[in-house]
């Protein structure tokens, strides 16, 4: 299988984009200055609100549990600064109001935090360590968060919850009066002390973020003018200097809902600048080690293809594909569709598909914007399912002449976390669902699906070079095939991302054992 080989992203160069920054207090103070008149009124939050809306043609954004909508209220008529209207229509003056474009958000500031010390890291020779674990979900329905992020900002240590929620984490025990944030878009982050999770398995909830109609005014918006904001501040928002990343890799095979290989890695990867093309980068293989099926061996023989180099270019940032850049000429049509919550912060939803009059296999799918940054922060994107089965050339390199293939359904899903106010690459994941049948046999079909996944533990920004060709892993090859030597001790505590329920049961009915070749 050869997951993104004839996958065409467009190849853009360096283009240098100038851009007039305005600072977000003196934004602020001019918006939050602009005198508006309002009438002697009474009524409720909501609709006096209205009013400096109609006022000041500026729309508010704000969460119902810090200001009850429903509260009746009344003011006297006369001249008021945005501010002062704000502050008398609500009854609070320690909101604190945010410009974004032509919306006023509305909210609590945080104490100040203090700042924490820098975080000391010993030698792995010497460093002793302490793990949490636990899973994930949602507060009411109780219903698993997959790929949730789990990590320690302050020292870009992290991982991913699994489909089942499930995770585990490996920490020094310098970090163990740290805080790991929780989080997943559409939730409110949770916060709790390391200390407390330390050796104990925890269910931890998460709380849904709804930004419903009557709090937040949508505006219509352009989004292929928030497209191309985005793309302003690619030089402001992702790394300007080659940066090492820690990863935990994996891909697997399964037919008949049946597992027929497991393949597990750790990866060091020279991440060049966003200036820089994917294929500018260097993966570099730490660590190793597979599960397979030997009776599938015998049916049929499966083998996936580039997975790491499906990792690289799917760091949209650095490769960017069509529907990320709105040209005028594109091939997709957009639209505004949703702002929602990612970490804490407001994003700009922007809804895509291949226009109409295209009669090929294009995309479809989510991009997930900063409201205040414009930093690219998710994408989820699929195969139009409508011409997906015109797709088989993208997918599939080599076939026997008595299969038949058809490719059923292709998802993948890109995020990007931030670290120091820049954003780096956090979790990469394609499922690929194939129909196989067999010539000239009515009923023998079954379905294969294969996954390629990538999750980064651990940024490092100090002492970065590029790897001699002799350590750098080729990334176009069947990464299955790869030899290595099997280091048990080192698997039991490195930072992976947990096999799910359905992934477990199937490894615990294969016989045979994860395969120790010598180099």
């Amino acid at each position: 299988m050869d997951n993104f080989r004839t996958l065409k992203w467009p190849i853009i160069g360096c283009l240098l984009l100038l851009v007039v920054f305005i600072p977000i207090k003196a934004q602020n103070s001019n918006v939050l200055g602009q005198l508006i008149q309002l009438p002697k009124s009474k009524g409720t939050i909501y609709q006096l609100l209205g009013l400096v809306t109609k006022c000041s043609g500026y729309l508010f954004i704000y969460d119902s549990t810090i200001i009850n909508n429903e509260q009746t209220t009344s003011i006297k008529g006369g001249d008021y600064t945005i501010q002062e209207a704000v502050y008398a229509i609500t009854g609070n003056k320690g909101l604190a109001i945010r410009a974004i474009e032509n919306h006023l958000l509305l909210y609590v500031p945080e104490n100040p935090s203090v700042l924490s010390k820098s975080v000391s890291v010993l030698p792995d020779s010497i460093q002793t360590y302490f793990m949490i674990e636990g899973s994930l979900q949602d507060q009411y329905t109780h219903e698993p968060i997959a790929f949730g992020s789990v990590g320690i900002n302050e020292a870009a240590i992290g991982t991913i919850t699994n489909q089942n929620g499930d995770f585990r984490l490996k920490l020094p025990d310098s970090l163990r009066l740290s805080k790991v944030l929780f989080s997943h878009i559409g939730y409110l982050p949770r916060e709790m002390d390391s200390q407390e999770l330390a050796g104990k398995h925890t269910t931890l909830s998460l709380e849904p973020k709804v930004i419903s109609i009557q709090e937040v005014i949508v505006r219509l918006t352009n989004p292929k003018r928030l497209l191309q904001e985005m793309l302003n501040g690619r030089k402001n928002n992702y790394a300007q200097h080659p940066i090492f990343l820690t990863t935990f890799y994996r891909e697997g095979i399964e037919r008949k809902k049946g597992l027929v290989k497991l393949t597990e890695a750790v990866f060091k990867i020279y991440k060049a600048s966003y200036h820089t093309k994917a294929l500018a980068d260097q993966v570099k293989l730490l660590k190793m080690r597979r599960i397979s099926n030997e009776q599938e061996k015998d049916t049929l023989i499966t083998k996936m293809r580039s997975g790491i180099y499906s990792c690289l270019i799917l760091d949209l940032m650095k490769q960017l594909p069509e529907f990320l850049d709105p040209n005028p000429d594109s091939r997709y049509t957009y639209a505004h569709t949703d702002i929602t919550v990612v970490d804490d912060r407001l994003a700009n939803v922007i809804s895509f598909e291949q226009l109409k009059s295209i009669d090929e296999p294009l995309y479809r799918g989510q991009i997930y914007i900063d409201t205040e940054n414009n930093a690219l922060l998710r994408v989820d994107f699929e195969v139009a399912p409508r011409y997906i089965e015109q797709a088989i050339g993208m997918f599939v390199e080599k076939k026997s002449r008595n299969l038949r293939i058809t490719p059923q359904k292709v998802t993948y899903t890109v995020s990007y976390k931030q670290w120091n106010d820049t954003y780096y690459i956090n979790h990469i994941r394609g499922d690929l669902h194939f129909k196989i049948k067999k010539r000239r046999q009515l009923f023998n079909t079954g379905i294969l699906h294969t996954w390629f996944e990538m999750v980064t533990c651990k940024i490092d920004t100090a002492n970065v070079y590029r790897f001699s060709r002799i350590e750098s892993l080729p990334t176009h090859t069947v990464f299955s095939d790869t030899h290595f030597t099997y280091d048990e001790g080192f698997w039991g505590d490195f930072n992976i991302i947990l096999p799910e329920e359905k992934l477990n049961e199937a490894i615990s009915k294969i016989t045979s054992k994860i395969e120790e070749i010598n180099d």
